[in-house]
């Protein structure tokens, strides 16, 4: 079980074509745990068809990479500054194996909480597919004092 004690919020922009954009922006309650040399940032995402229906997303953050896994799910993308990896994404379809390149990856965690902006995108067989910016903000939860 989860114990959600860090607020955790993200923007997630996506550019399709000049003219085709996106922007989700999600602000959820989560854990930031540390291990090893690595942090991890879980929280649950909630369909938006069936709101009792909850994946647990996990980011890895390790120097210079960061790994994004869905629970339940074949979804790993690896985004590592200045290099393509190819990645499974599951579409909820089946999965589908992406080119993920990374232009920028500004880490700002720290022990309790801070920052992570990412920069990257996604091509299908070579063909880029959208730009995407990741903007993560990881803080503690306020706790009610007596």
């Amino acid at each position: 079980m989860l114990k959600d004690d860090y607020t955790i919020d993200i923007i997630g922009r996506q550019e399709y074509a000049p003219q085709d954009t996106g922007e989700i922006t999600l602000s959820t309650t989560g854990t930031y745990t540390q291990r090893g040399g690595a942090r991890f940032i879980a929280y649950k995402e909630y369909d938006q068809e069936d709101p009792k229906l909850a994946r647990t997303s996990v980011l890895k953050v390790e120097p210079g990479k960061v790994t994004m896994m869905r629970a339940g799910t074949t979804t790993r993308l690896i985004l590592e500054k200045g290099k393509r990896h190819l990645c499974l994404y599951d579409t909820g379809y089946g999965p589908l194996t992406v080119g993920v390149f990374t232009s920028e990856l500004h880490d700002a965690l720290k022990q309790k909480g801070g920052s992570l902006r990412i920069k990257y995108t996604l091509d299908i067989d070579s063909n880029l597919s959208s730009k995407n910016e990741l903007q993560v903000k990881v803080r503690p939860k306020k706790q009610d004092r007596m």
